[in-house]
């Protein structure tokens, strides 16, 4: 679990850091696939936004072995969590390579 702690905050840096120099990269596409994409993009970034206290609580939780509490967090944040990381995949690949 800390190690995919670890790779979602080193994405995230990176993100930032990528986002910071190049700025928004527009959806190029106008045609069918513009609304799928804002249908994914949209719901993504509340989510991913969102879960961020839930991830540092339930890290809190875990790390001062308050396992019950951590596992009534995660129950739920791990389909949050699955569901940003799948949908970002999506973006991505829509974005860069549609």
């Amino acid at each position: 679990m800390l190690a995919a702690l670890v790779a979602s905050a080193l994405f995230l840096t990176s993100y930032v850091v990528y986002h910071s120099r190049v700025g928004s990269v527009p959806y190029s596409r106008h045609d069918w696939t513009r609304p799928v994409y804002f249908a994914v993009l949209v719901p993504h970034i509340i989510l991913a936004a969102g879960m961020v206290p839930f991830v540092i609580l339930a890290v809190w939780h875990a790390l001062n072995e308050r396992f019950q509490k951590h596992t009534r967090i995660t129950r739920w944040l791990w389909w949050v969590w699955m569901y940003v990381s799948f949908s970002g995949v999506v973006v991505y690949l829509m974005l860069y390579h549609m």
